[in-house]
């Protein structure tokens, strides 16, 4: 079975950090889908179009990469791709135990 991982963020705009959670993850996956999450209510810098283009030409090297959008739940996009992970960047404790409040919700929603 391929294993298939989804980087979520509004990578608006992306930075280094984007960048060497991806170079670690290659390794590990057979493919990433690295995707822009459209809210609504959220203002952004950048347009989505500028944002994708942007990945797009970061990795436009690696044939293991997909660059997309979607709108919605998070989880019900993975669900979508058949994705079995989801990467996610910390940067402190803060940021863990928030995501791992969010990972408890996304199995529930899931299940």
């Amino acid at each position: 079975m391929m294993k298939t991982a989804v980087f979520p963020g509004s990578f608006d705009p992306i930075h280094n950090g984007h960048l060497e959670i991806v170079q670690r993850m290659l390794p590990l996956f057979d493919k990433i889908i690295i995707a822009i999450g459209i809210n609504p209510d959220k203002k952004y810098l950048f347009s989505l179009e500028q944002r994708l283009n942007w990945l797009e030409q970061v990795f436009k090297n690696e044939s293991k990469i997909n660059i997309t959008s979607y709108h919605g739940l998070t989880a019900e996009f993975c669900k979508q791709q058949q994705a079995q992970y989801m990467i996610r960047g910390l940067r402190n404790s803060s940021d863990f135990e928030f995501e791992k409040a969010i990972a408890q919700m996304n199995k529930n929603l899931v299940a």
